[in-house]
């Protein structure tokens, strides 16, 4: 089998028009075609009115050694074409034909658990990255033992549903910690540009499908879920941890890690207390805490876990007509069905050293309450799988680094203090009962507060209070919001239209901090501790989070056999 890629077609092409493109670029029979898969489509909507869809796919035919050979030749023949200046008219070779072998994407596990089992391992946290840690677990048979604050994805969404219809927020189950993680209550993305060179992102697809996401989301370029569709596949997950032995418990949050110094001065993890009093012993402990655990990142640090502060990113979200953004971005063929709602990617570097851009868009979505804590605003953004909300939101937010996190305390957890400022600030600015602070457009850009709503609606709930965002954010982020806006206008005529609604604000954007570790995924100076995922400073997302989930097992994995493999070993 091999893959054929760059396969353009019209957007409305007949369903017969992807083989016999196929045939075409092969020059083959259709009795010599056995099959063909769609591996990747994705479109190009560069020339408005004229969008073509672009595909790759695994071809199957008797032929498959002399294509490849011929297309070899072809690239030879190409590239000394290219190296000789010719004296006189030559041949046109053979052109390539854009094909290679289809990559090997089989996931295989690196061990299985002993037997018998030493101490089982513990997951703490049930987003992405600890629900595939604990599902590659119990698929290799080591029985994790799961942990979560949190409750179950139903309970939990009652309990965020009471922050965004009643104002009553519960600190423990949100849209930040429970079952699933935050990324069940966001849009579902499921791309990534991290270097995936195993392929465990195409696990994680395929763990999903298996757990009922749409089969389309193998190979459609920017796959999405949408929040209710998660929940549902969360619990399928957990379902299957489950039946191969693992256990999950809600409602119980870790409050210390039990910590023990051989006498070669190195820490290793003994286990951890819960928050009812209770211990677990454990050897090998994964923290996919989440970027909003903050209490359980003092509490690490307080035990002596290697952190550092790093870099994130702070704003506020931005809402528009989805018809205006499918206008500008796809013209006449907006709102066809293989296109769906139109997205967008907007960075603008400004004067004043810093830059903005674009994050976490839902078309078709929603701006929802993300608070974990009494007392602070935050926002995030949702889409359900559909996408047919009436507005579509980003969040526009600012790089900063550690040096900007001085003015609010010093240490790992000074951008956890930044971050707890300006939310609570955002708590007052709307009114003290969840209410965001929001502004429309044009008077955020002319310095003025914003009295009444223009055409844009806003979708937050518990509900927005109109006045000045000046004061939201540091004075940097202001300046080179308002810079920006008007710059992502030319990308996207119409983005800095008076009416539109920026609401505050964003800070969760990534975690503030990192819990280092390393090549083998143990904490630099705590053995045991295998840092993982978004809040531990390696993922950004569902699916990078899932794959350091993946990686993370593994790790845990290869440790307990080592461990097995040195205690058997005669003395």
């Amino acid at each position: 089998m091999f893959r054929l890629t760059d396969i353009k077609l019209p957007l409305d092409h007949p369903e017969s028009a992807l083989a016999e493109a196929v045939l075409t670029r092969l020059g083959i029979d259709a009795d010599e075609l056995t099959g063909f898969t769609v591996a990747r489509r994705s479109h190009d909507a560069r020339k408005r009115g004229a969008i073509v869809l672009i595909y790759s796919v695994d071809v199957e035919t008797p032929r498959e050694a002399e294509i490849l050979r011929r297309e070899a030749e072809a690239e030879v023949d190409a590239g000394k074409s290219k190296s000789k200046r010719a004296t006189r008219p030559a041949a046109k070779p053979a052109a390539p034909i854009n094909l290679m072998p289809t990559p090997d994407t089989t996931y295989r596990f690196v061990a299985h658990a002993p037997d018998p089992l030493p101490l089982r391992p513990i997951v703490i946290g049930t987003g992405p990255c600890g629900l595939f840690a604990g599902l590659v677990l119990a698929q290799m048979g080591f029985r994790p033992i799961i942990l979560d604050r949190g409750k179950a994805v139903r309970e939990r969404t009652i309990d965020t549903f009471g922050l965004w219809r009643r104002k009553v927020l519960n600190p423990e189950s949100n849209v930040q910690f429970g079952e699933g993680g935050a990324g069940t209550f966001s849009d579902g993305k499921l791309w990534s540009q991290i270097s995936d060179p195993k392929h465990y992102g195409r696990k994680v697809i395929a763990e999903f499908v298996k757990a009922g996401a749409p089969e389309e989301i193998a190979y459609v370029s920017k796959p999405h879920i949408g929040t209710f569709r998660l929940v549902a596949m969360v619990e399928h997950m957990r379902a299957t941890i489950e039946a191969l032995g693992g256990e999950i418990r809600f409602s119980s949050r870790v409050d210390d890690v039990l910590v023990e110094t051989d006498t070669a001065g190195v820490r290793h993890v003994r286990g951890v207390s819960l928050a009812d009093g209770g211990q677990l012993r454990a050897d090998h402990v994964v923290l996919a805490i989440g970027h909003s655990a903050r209490d359980t990142f003092a509490m690490l640090h307080e035990r002596g876990v290697l952190l550092e502060a790093k870099p994130f990113s702070i704003g506020l979200r931005i809402e528009h007509p989805q018809s205006l953004i499918d206008q500008a971005r796809f013209g006449p063929q907006a709102g066809h069905r293989l296109l769906g709602a139109a997205d967008y990617k907007l960075v603008h570097h400004c004067r004043n050293g810093r830059t903005v851009y674009s994050f976490c868009m839902c078309p078709g979505g929603t701006v929802v309450a993300a608070a974990s804590e009494p007392g602070r605003v935050v926002t995030n953004g949702m889409s359900q799988y559909s996408r047919n909300e009436r507005n579509a939101n980003a969040a526009i937010v600012v790089g900063i680094t550690p040096e900007d996190f001085a003015p609010y305390g010093e240490g790992p957890l000074a951008g956890i203090a930044l971050q707890r400022h300006w939310e609570s600030r955002a708590f007052e600015l709307g009114g003290g009962e969840y209410e965001a602070p929001a502004q429309r457009v044009g008077d955020f850009l002319r310095g003025r507060p914003s009295t009444q709503l223009g055409s844009v609606l806003p979708s937050y709930t518990p509900g927005v209070r109109l006045g000045d965002l000046a004061h939201a954010l540091p004075d940097y982020a202001i300046e080179a919001i308002r810079e920006a806006l008007p710059a992502f206008d030319r990308q996207i005529r119409g983005f800095a239209m008076d009416d539109a609604l920026l609401t505050g604000v964003e800070t969760r954007t990534s975690s503030p901090l990192r819990i280092t570790r390393g090549d083998d995924g143990h904490s630099l100076n705590t053995r045991g501790l295998f840092p993982a995922g978004e809040g531990a400073g390696y993922a950004g997302g569902i699916l990078s989070a899932g794959v350091d989930g993946i990686r993370t097992a593994e790790a845990v994995a290869l440790s307990v056999i080592a461990g097995v493999r040195d205690a058997s070993a005669p003395a």
